[in-house]
């Protein structure tokens, strides 16, 4: 560790988040590189996949050391089935409940580090998404009341699996079946790739999935036909359409009356639609995504570009995995991975 790193940190003890992909690896080693004992923590979200947990258990913790699994009170399905609702890009319940609040807990309640003065480094690197591009090296963080560190902010794909092979340590073996990332197993925004995968690999997720909308859907039509009685029982007054300018021009519509319009539409125009683990990427003419039942998504992932046409063997051939990570020779197809 240089002086200069060594005087920023002056002592703190520095908490690692561990997600068992291959970023949040390569933090762990590096900082055992520079010297700097760090506590490691991972917050099960009761979604990853078997492969990851036992890597994770397994060769990770053989190298890197001990991993503090947490977890919230509830895990994924359970968490779901309570709200009767999916996390979605505006509602990201899932990160607040499964990661950040038992992360919240561990260190407000943990003896090793609740009296400390802490630092929380995580494995984030800008080139890994357009979201992350402006990524900080340090940030204070009042969500965790401390400083997040991110040392790899600058660093390559290539950083990342050369220190895994300096230290001999194999990467997440869902990478080598074709993984473009690890974690929840699917996340809510997984790509058209990693949905592919998903139905190849592990047909009883996907059933999972069906099943908790089904279940979802049963609690919404509820709560929807308990909002059409509502509103016959006791129709609520249309309020004012316009609002006028200073001259009495009709100038712009109503924010009330645009939302007593759109529930209006909701409960007696259009046809009742349950919610689903996916949206679509596009939203409809009123700013909404709409969601998608899984097994239309999966239909969709093994189409090719354009989602139009079927391509029957869509997921096989794959080689991104072995070859990104130096165990094959084998060149990666053209026009593969096909993102639509």
């Amino acid at each position: 560790m240089n002086a200069e790193l060594k005087n920023k940190l002056n002592g703190r003890q520095v908490v690692a988040s561990i997600s068992g992909g291959k970023d949040s690896a390569a933090l762990s080693l590096w900082l055992h590189e520079q010297g700097i004992d760090h506590i490691r923590t991972f917050q099960d979200t009761g979604w990853e996949h078997p492969d990851t947990l036992a890597y994770l258990r397994g060769p990770l913790t053989e190298k890197i050391g001990p991993i503090i699994e947490l977890r919230g009170e509830l895990q994924m399905r359970d968490l779901i089935l309570k709200k009767g609702m999916f996390p979605s890009r505006k509602i990201r319940f899932c990160t607040e409940e499964l990661k950040i609040k038992p992360m919240q807990k561990f260190f407000k309640s943990d003896p090793r580090v609740m009296d400390a003065d802490c630092v929380n480094a995580v494995g984030i690197r800008q080139e890994e998404s357009a979201a992350r591009a402006d990524a900080l090296e340090w940030e204070w963080s009042n969500t965790f009341d401390c400083e997040v560190w991110r040392p790899l902010v600058k660093w390559k794909l290539q950083d990342v699996i050369d220190i895994h092979a300096r230290h001999n340590l194999p990467p997440n073996p869902l990478y080598l079946r074709g993984a473009e990332r690890v974690g929840c197993w699917p996340c809510i925004n997984s790509r058209k790739s990693e949905i592919r995968m998903l139905a190849e690999i592990d047909p009883a997720r996907v059933a999972e999935i069906a099943d908790i909308e089904a279940q979802v859907a049963g609690m919404a039509k509820v709560r929807w036909d308990r909002d059409r009685e509502a509103w016959l029982a006791n129709p609520p007054p249309e309020p004012v359409k316009w609002i006028l300018d200073e001259d009495g021009f009709e100038d712009r519509i109503s924010p009330r009356w645009d939302a007593w319009e759109k529930k209006r539409q909701r409960l007696f125009v259009r046809p009742f639609h349950g919610p689903n683990f996916f949206q679509d990427s596009a939203a409809d003419d009123e700013g909404c995504y709409p969601s998608v039942p899984i097994a239309e998504v999966v239909d969709w992932s093994q189409t090719k570009r354009g989602g139009k046409q079927y391509e029957m063997f869509a997921g096989h051939g794959r080689d991104a995995g072995c070859v990104r990570w130096g165990l094959c020779e084998q060149p990666k197809t053209d026009g593969d991975d096909n993102d639509d």
